[in-house]
């Protein structure tokens, strides 16, 4: 009897919400490969692909990535994994990516973590980046070992202009009113499971027996 089985699952949540330490818990405990839209676009502009320079051309002038465009690129990655399962981080969005996301694979559940937004304020303003890898640190929780460089590679990191106090309610905001109706989307299909809290370490307890019970065979073979 064969009981590993593929899993696939999509993580969402805010700007600050602590998505980035919760997929990489999820991925190092459960095996899950850990899919990243913004390496994907990072990878695709730093190759010069078509699709990266037709994304640099939108970035250059301002415009939102097409979701036709943003689609391509994130199933071609998915679809060079076979069956391996995975965690989808930053992808998708909108409801027409979503759709597109569904008529190439059934995602198993999607993982929503709902943050207050006064706490992401407060952690956005403390986050300071590498801007050439995309490694992020927090100087409350999560710093540097050497205050302003990279751990890596020693460069200096940047805090960006939209992790400034005065834009991050904007953002905040924006980020509510696009991924609301994907949340719904999920939601009315039955695969949305949320989790609340102000504090990814005791959010997290709840997100792994929850994926333990989702997923017993594997486990058991992390054990």
């Amino acid at each position: 009897m064969v009981l590993h089985r593929v899993f696939r699952a999509v993580i969402m949540g805010a700007p600050g919400s602590g998505k980035g330490t919760v997929s990489g818990r999820i991925t190092s405990t459960f095996g899950l490969k850990h899919i990243s839209s913004g390496d994907i676009l990072r990878n695709n502009m730093n190759a010069k692909t078509e699709l990266g320079l037709l994304m640099k051309a939108c970035i250059d002038q301002g415009q939102l990535l097409p979701d036709d465009v943003m689609a391509r690129l994130i199933l071609h990655d998915l679809r060079a994994l076979g069956n391996e399962s995975w965690l989808l981080d930053g992808f998708p969005r909108t409801i027409l990516q979503a759709e597109a996301l569904d008529d190439a694979f059934s995602a198993d559940t999607v993982i929503n973590l709902h943050v207050p937004f006064e706490t992401i304020k407060k952690r956005l303003s403390s986050r300071w980046t590498h801007t050439a890898s995309g490694r992020v640190y927090n100087i409350d929780f999560n710093p540097p070992k050497v205050p302003g460089l990279d751990d890596v590679t020693g460069e200096p990191l940047v805090q960006r202009e939209d992790d400034t106090p005065h834009t991050v309610s904007r953002r905040l905001k924006a980020y509510e009113n696009q991924t609301e109706p994907v949340l719904e989307y999920y939601r009315s299909k039955g695969v949305l499971a949320t989790f609340s809290g102000t504090e990814t370490n005791k959010i997290w307890p709840h997100i792994e027996a929850f994926l333990h019970r989702k997923l017993p065979v594997l486990s058991q073979k992390g054990a």
